[in-house]
């Protein structure tokens, strides 16, 4: 504090202990507080953010690839001819890896179809990918090792062939080996050839659903360090500069809206004295001054009118928006009634039909939805059956919903084949999906003279099959990619066979993951015994029974997905 009175000082002490010196001195230190704090804030969530997105593209990558790796070759075999010879090896033979030597064991494998066409679609991922490297191996826990399978990289000192493993710790071998599969498969590791890497990827299983191996994708964190370093030097000027900017507007803003204001009113005050002691009575000292700060400076009636202004202002945007809800929620209803109706939603479905009965349901989490079933009239004797999920809620799902459900029906009753509708199907979509959406289909077509049916699963759920007389299970069919999810795939067709009484339940994740307050979900052994609770009911009480179990079990927890059943009985050909 100045030992001089204000009076005292001189115009340059004056202008040092102003208040809009302290103002600029006060805001310079709080701005330098704020952002170091902000600096360890930012830091910290830029490192975790950044570390986030290096394993979800790395996880997703190798997701990718391992849905298409099953299709184009025999990848269980594969393993196992080269896991055959690196256990057939003694110690002292695979402490050669990466020699001529080691390699010529594999050297028929190498040079086999589905290595050099498992190596060519490795190596269109990691071209296409902002990855290091995304190759097929297994962790071997008998010799501690990570074994290589299929390694498409190229670079000098990276180039892994059949057989060739590294040490890898108990840690990794434990994450990987041990994994339930929830979230993201990663581990962070530091290799001897590679300097520290994050390691993320999927498991291949067998039909046994053993694992054989892992499509794995490394990410290395080196760029981590890059971008930390980038980040400070960035954010080190940027605040530098913003705390000078800041600094320099706020003093000036406050000069102008407090330092001036309270400089004119203490000038006011003191004519106004002088004149009261001369007798020069005036009475527009304070009203001349015209202040105009927007706060208790103001005249309370300037305080009054902004509030009335303001409450006037506010009633009519309230009944503008009030309005606008109005409309939207019309709108919305409207589209409700117009996606049901998009659905066969009349039954019985087909009175005239005494050979087959069917029953389906459809109740979306938001006002419309993505979910749909489908049922039609191929020709006389042939029954297609559609369940589908399309990716995400509301509006954008329920148009992509209307979409999909077209092109099934469309391509299905020229009469091909379900495999060759949903290849169809995903071509046309694909040709224009820029937002980049896909849609899960089982697509099956009954006979209802053999009750055979043909059906082709694109990502979809496993369809629930009781055969008569027996109870409901799970058929864990082949699944194919998704429809949209990329262009030129191929889907496969399987056959299953309904007797007078079968019964055929087909549902979409909104019944198995349904969740109550305590966020469990429903599960599929809880919808199989709603299912054979009464087997042999007709199939619009046998979709009552699982909406019963469900609401049951979900109580008043807000409903998370759109649910959708739908159950067919094969009752034969009558004579």
């Amino acid at each position: 504090m100045p030992e001089k009175t204000v009076r005292e000082m001189t115009a340059l002490e004056r202008r040092h202990y102003s208040l809009e010196a302290r103002m600029f001195h006060a805001v310079e230190m709080v701005s330098a507080v704020l952002g170091f704090v902000a600096l360890l804030i930012g830091l910290g969530l830029y490192v975790y953010a950044l570390l986030g997105q290096y394993v979800g593209e790395a996880f997703g990558l190798a997701r990718s690839a391992s849905m298409v790796i099953e299709q184009v070759a025999d990848t269980e075999t594969l393993v196992g001819d080269v896991m055959t010879v690196y256990r057939g090896l003694s110690q002292e033979e695979r402490a050669g890896s990466r020699t001529e030597t080691y390699r010529a064991n594999y050297a028929e494998i190498s040079s086999g179809e589905d290595y050099q066409m498992l190596r060519t679609v490795l190596r269109e991922f990691l071209d296409s990918s902002d990855v290091n490297d995304v190759f097929l191996a297994v962790y071997d826990r008998e010799t501690s090792s990570l074994v290589y399978i299929v390694d498409p990289d190229e670079r000098e000192g990276h180039i892994c062939y059949p057989g060739d493993w590294e040490p890898v710790s108990e840690k990794e071998l434990n994450t990987f080996l041990s994994w339930d599969g929830t979230g993201k498969l990663h581990y962070f590791s530091k290799r001897d050839n590679f300097a520290w890497l994050c390691t993320a990827g999927v498991p291949l299983r067998n039909d046994a659903g053993e694992i054989i191996g892992f499509v794995l994708a490394d990410v290395s964190l080196a760029e981590v360090g890059s971008g930390i370093k980038s980040f400070l030097i960035q954010y080190v000027i940027g605040i530098a500069i913003a705390t000078v900017l800041i600094g320099f507007f706020l003093t000036r803003h406050m000069k102008k809206t407090l330092v001036q204001p309270i400089n004119e009113i203490a000038e006011a005050a003191q004519n106004y004295a002088q004149d009261k002691k001369k007798g020069e009575p005036r009475s527009d000292y304070f009203a001349m001054l015209n202040i105009r700060t927007g706060d208790e400076v103001e005249n309370l009636s300037l305080v009054l009118a902004d509030m009335e202004r303001d409450l006037t202002e506010y009633e009519e945007n309230l009944t503008k928006i009030t309005a606008e809800k109005e409309r939207i929620g019309t709108e919305l209803a409207l589209a409700t009634r117009i996606q049901a109706d998009m659905l066969p939603n009349i039954f019985p479905a087909f009175p005239e039909r005494p050979d087959f009965d069917i029953y389906a349901s459809m109740d979306p989490a938001k006002e419309v939805g993505g979910d749909f079933y489908d049922f039609f009239l191929i020709d006389e004797k042939h029954l297609g059956l559609v369940m589908a999920d399309v990716s995400g809620k509301g509006v954008p799902a329920a148009l992509f919903m209307m979409i999909s459900k077209i092109l099934v029906q469309n391509y299905a009753m020229t009469g091909r084949s379900p495999a060759q509708v949903l290849q169809a199907v995903n071509d046309q979509i694909c040709s224009n999906n820029r937002e980049e959406m896909f849609v899960t289909v089982w697509l099956g077509v009954l006979d209802t003279e053999t009750g055979k049916i043909t059906a082709a699963n694109a990502g979809h759920e496993y369809p629930v099959l009781m055969q008569a007389g027996g109870q409901f299970e799970l058929v864990k069919d082949k699944h194919g990619f998704v429809i949209g999810g990329m262009d030129g795939m191929r889907y496969k067709e399987y056959e299953l066979t309904l007797t007078p009484g079968s019964r055929l339940f087909l549902y979409t994740d909104g019944v198995p993951e349904a969740t109550n307050a305590q966020r469990e979900m429903f599960g599929t052994d809880r919808m199989l015994d709603a299912l054979n609770e009464a087997p042999d009911a007709a199939p619009e009480m046998i979709l009552k029974n699982v909406r019963k179990a469900v609401d049951g079990f979900v109580k008043d927890a807000e409903q998370f997905d759109d649910l959708t059943m739908l159950c067919v009985e094969y009752k034969g050909v009558h004579s």
